[in-house]
């Protein structure tokens, strides 16, 4: 089980992404658009500047849903390979049984 305080962040950063992401995109969108002034640019660069750091999506890292486990994760399921094995282990996830041979 991962630190509860580890897991807070994460959450705390993925609020922080959704409230920005359209400021965000509308800043990224005058940036690179060439057609814009220079200063108009410029000032929107310093703006994308002031927005906090965990706002941007790059930050965030996936966990997994039950254990918080940042490493071993299964993007489709959304949970580490060790819960996703004791979850097929114990019957919980239908057509998934442990290989014997």
């Amino acid at each position: 089980m991962a630190k509860k305080s580890m897991i807070e962040r994460e959450k705390k950063r993925q609020k922080l992404v959704t409230k920005f992401a359209a400021k965000r995109a509308a800043l990224k969108a005058i940036i690179n658009d060439q057609e814009k002034p220079m200063e108009e640019r410029f000032a929107a660069t310093l703006a994308l500047a002031k927005l906090p750091r965990n706002s941007s999506a790059v930050r965030l890292h996936n966990r997994c849903q039950l254990t918080g486990r940042p490493h071993a994760y299964y993007r489709k399921l959304k949970i580490s390979r060790i819960a996703l094995r004791e979850l097929g282990s114990n019957g919980q996830i239908p057509g998934m049984v442990k290989s014997s041979w």
